[in-house]
């Protein structure tokens, strides 16, 4: 066996989970060394949808704009439509992706970014490049086989499909990031709720000129109604632009009881044209794939050294967009985490937090993709189209809802109730950003003794900003000098930051006397930092002499309404808790 390769963090899988927390490791300066199997990166569109909080991860971490530069813009993403197939009758459609007027207005009012398309195969590169350029090593074509652990690390055993060669690497942690069939989380061990294989869907990946169906409805998806579209699959038939408006992906069903078709091109093109409705569109089939739906988390996300993230520990379809988003921020939860305690600041404890706050999250995720699914049969029961009938039944159905009578009437408005009901999976803004780390169950959140305020709104729907321990900051735009800026954009980068107004001077001289960083942020009229809009003020839930401390991944970490003559000692006293040390 060749000589050990050693160094801090070992990632393995190289797909959002393993990319990001390569970048953000290299970025906070952590050695690490990525291994995958694959001789490239991922060559599919596959995870697409890019929510404001991964954006925000994304701009915290340098890339955004590289993203924004490559991605499909949201404007361009927003006319989910319901139709026969693309050529067909439509029968509906749900302003989507925050493209209704007013889930735009609380887009606009929740993040300084805003959501897009970004398909896997495009993302993965600006991670990898990104990471590459600030220290991660990068091996393809290499395989991890085990792992052992002890005290002080973890030995992982990886093969060189190029040499044939087995050797190993040393790394004081280890981190799972090889998707839904992860080897990693097995040899760790991690207990999993809920069962793989519930259906089974095809991707089709082909190349067509489409615009003349879909640039006048501008959108990422869309659903079509046909025989044969309820089995398997993710409720419906989906024709899904990747690149407007001639790069498509296409989901089928399958019974998954009788295993996957024989991805022939005859059947993809069978399938493409079946769904397009239009047989003189020249098709150019690129490639083709089955894959089971999931719904299975993990219970705990770490054993010893080794951690777990991305599919590797939620396994769910891909409704709601959820898949990328949710690794994208475990990594960027889990990176900071394992910086602090390799660097001596933090006690290894702070790791434990990592199951505590995202296990929670990866349940939810996995819950809300599966129940999507099925939330798409009421569209089909409001056509009878889910009873044993012929094509043309189905058809005769779908035409009736254009009669002139009572009975007609009562099938357009369930149909229109039903499509409309989808905005859980299209417009679920509080999914994307109510994420919220309960002090009762990690010791990285100081609770600060006010009562859960919960939702006064739909939690999965809206988006309902607070400052209350456990909570992502608020975003709200600011200025400094000639500058507007948002409050995200002075927290983060790997350390603590301060927030506190007229009046905190005790709180700033606190920050500047810890062991460790804490960067500091007065917000006020004459202060280096102001709120013109008064956006800040509305938000922030406390006095101005007060104090938020925010973590590394942007979440307020402590928060005390006034201002303390013993600011130093409380200060001291919440990062010790939140490091460990307590």
């Amino acid at each position: 066996m060749a000589t050990v390769v050693e160094t801090d963090v070992l990632i393995v899988g190289s797909g959002p989970a393993g990319a990001s927390a390569a970048l953000a490791l290299s970025t906070y300066g952590v050695p690490n060394i990525v291994v995958t199997r694959y001789a490239h990166l991922a060559d599919t569109p596959r995870a697409h949808i890019t929510n404001q909080r991964t954006m925000e991860v994304l701009r915290d971490l340098g890339v955004e704009q590289e993203v924004v530069a490559r991605a499909t813009p949201q404007h361009l993403m927003g006319n989910t439509t319901f139709c026969t197939s693309l050529a067909g009758e439509e029968l509906g459609r749900v302003r989507s992706w925050g493209n209704d007027p007013l889930v735009q207005a609380a887009h606009e009012l929740a993040s300084p970014t805003r959501m897009c398309d970004m398909p896997q195969h495009l993302m993965e590169p600006v991670l990898v490049d990104a990471a590459v350029a600030r220290g991660t090593r990068l091996r393809f074509e290499n395989e991890y086989l085990s792992h052992t652990q002890d005290a002080d690390g973890v030995t992982a055993t990886v093969r060189d499909r190029l040499r044939g060669d087995t050797y190993e690497i040393r790394a004081k942690y280890l981190i799972g990031a090889d998707g839904g069939r992860s080897r990693v989380a097995a040899d760790a061990g991690l207990p999993m709720s809920g069962r793989m294989g519930v259906a089974g869907s095809v991707n089709i990946v082909f190349e067509a000129d489409l615009s003349a169906y879909t640039a006048h409805r501008p959108s990422t998806l869309y659903w079509v109604l046909a025989p044969g579209a309820t089995v398997g699959g993710i409720g419906a038939g989906l024709v899904r632009c990747v690149r407007p408006w001639n790069e498509w992906l296409i989901v089928w069903g399958y019974d998954v009881d009788a295993g996957a078709p024989d991805l022939t091109t005859e059947y993809a093109e069978s399938v493409v044209r079946r769904l397009i409705g239009d047989d003189d569109v020249p098709v150019t089939v690129k490639s083709s794939s089955a894959w089971t739906v999931n719904e299975m988390y993990a219970q705990t996300y770490a054993n010893g050294r080794v951690f777990c993230a991305g599919d590797a520990v939620h396994r769910h379809p891909p409704s709601n967009g959820l898949g990328s988003n949710t690794s994208i921020q475990d990594a960027y939860n889990l990176a900071w985490k394992l910086k602090l305690v390799l660097d001596g600041t933090a006690h290894p404890r702070l790791l434990d937090s990592y199951t505590a706050e995202r296990a929670p999250i990866g349940r939810q995720v996995v819950t809300r993709a599966n129940r999507s699914i099925r939330e798409t049969a009421p569209v089909f029961e409001a056509l009878d189209g889910l009873s044993p009938q012929t094509p043309d039944q189905l058809w005769a159905n779908i035409a009736a809802r254009k009669d002139a009578t009572e009975a007609a009437e009562k099938q357009r408005a369930r149909l229109r109730e039903a499509i409309a009901f989808k905005v859980y999976e299209f417009n679920a803004h509080g999914v994307d950003l109510n994420q919220r780390y309960p002090a009762e169950g990690s010791a990285a959140i100081v609770p600060d003794g006010t009562p859960d305020p919960g939702f006064t709104r739909d939690p999965e729907l809206h988006h309902q900003p607070t400052t209350r321990p456990g909570a992502r900051l608020p975003h709200a735009w600011i200025t400094r000098g000639t500058r507007t800026l948002s409050t995200l954009d002075t927290v983060g980068r790997g350390r603590f930051t301060l927030l506190t107004g007229i009046g905190g001077e005790n709180w700033v001289r606190a920050a500047s006397a810890q062991d460790i960083p804490v960067a500091t942020v007065v917000i006020g009229p004459g202060q280096e930092y102001e709120d013109p809009y008064g956006d800040w003020a509305r938000l922030s839930e406390i006095p101005d002499a007060g104090a938020l401390l925010v973590r590394p991944d942007g979440f307020v970490a402590f928060r005390h309404a006034f201002a303390a003559p013993d600011a130093g000692e409380l200060l001291a006293d919440a990062l010790r808790r939140i490091l460990g040390h307590a």
